[in-house]
């Protein structure tokens, strides 16, 4: 029961990194603004994962609402700002820090696990630490950013970590109206800095892609998969978005990766490979 259990959660958060990464297909055709990107993807986002709600809660939407408590709101609130710090840091510093900074969210994921009591194996240890190599040759490791783009970069990172965790031990109830929540904070932001002037047929269908394919289906595996295993290992398995996004653009768009990408991909794919075809190692987190 427990390794199914853990083949299910690896495998949805695969998916959700696999979404996740397809942000760059859609974004490269864009010719809206920033606010426009993120008010439209989040308005289709909304409307992606609302039905899936109507879907999956068959007449209970409200009550699923009511039933996120508090730990739903925090997991909305930290989706929003995890969003929302990614791209204003990319504002702010280059490339390389923000990825190399979130290639660290699996550490951060696994001590605030641990401060719940949550074990974290020495397989999963040493996954982690192949996988920030990986990420530091595929980026060419941080450079000096500036205060604002470090301070950025580090709030995606522990926001996106807390995420996890939250939705970890909170995983009786489904976080799935959480995920909703997180973007119609993201619209309700970034609406005021819109403008649906210039906004035309084709930017109205890659913004619908990526709300409802990128962010949408990718939130929605998320809430599933992160209720399954360990957070650490949630965190670890979801860079495999910093490892397929090239990939994507190379195969779709004709745009090669250097060699130290394809090299700093492989290793981390290797350690996503370590983690994620071990045995369950880490028994059940005691029920909040």
């Amino acid at each position: 029961m427990r390794q199914g259990e853990t083949r299910r959660g690896r495998a949805y958060v695969a998916l959700a990194a696999i979404a996740w990464s397809t942000a760059g297909l859609f974004q490269r055709e864009l010719t809206v603004n920033l606010g426009t990107q993120l008010a439209g993807r989040a308005l289709f986002a909304m409307l992606g994962i609302g039905v899936f709600l109507v879907v999956t809660e068959r007449g209970r939407v409200v009550a699923s609402f009511r039933a996120i408590g508090r730990a739903g709101l925090a997991i909305a609130a930290l989706m929003a700002v995890s969003s929302g710090a990614f791209i204003a840091a990319l504002n702010h510093t280059s490339v390389a820090n923000v990825l190399f900074l979130q290639g660290l969210a699996p550490v951060l994921a696994a001590v605030f696990g641990m401060a719940l009591g949550e074990r974290v194996s020495r397989r999963t240890w040493v996954a982690m630490v192949v996988a920030v190599a990986g990420v530091a040759v595929m980026v060419g490791g941080p450079s000096r950013p500036s205060a604002l783009g470090f301070a950025l970069s580090v709030l995606m990172s522990v926001s996106f970590a807390g995420t996890i965790v939250i939705t970890r031990h909170q995983r009786q109830v489904s976080m799935a109206p959480a995920t909703w929540l997180s973007q119609a904070l993201v619209f309700l932001c970034a609406a005021p800095f819109a403008s649906t002037a210039d906004v035309g047929p084709k930017d109205v269908a890659l913004l619908a892609g990526l709300g409802v394919t990128q962010i949408g289906l990718g939130l929605i595996f998320l809430s599933i998969g992160a209720r399954l295993i360990p957070a650490a290992e949630v965190a670890l398995i979801t860079l495999l978005e910093i490892v397929l996004g090239p990939l994507w653009v190379w195969i779709f768009l004709g745009e090669q990766p250097s060699a130290t990408t394809l090299a700093g991909g492989a290793i981390v794919l290797a350690a996503v490979v370590i983690q994620a075809t071990g045995d369950p190692e880490e028994p059940a987190v005691p029920p909040p």
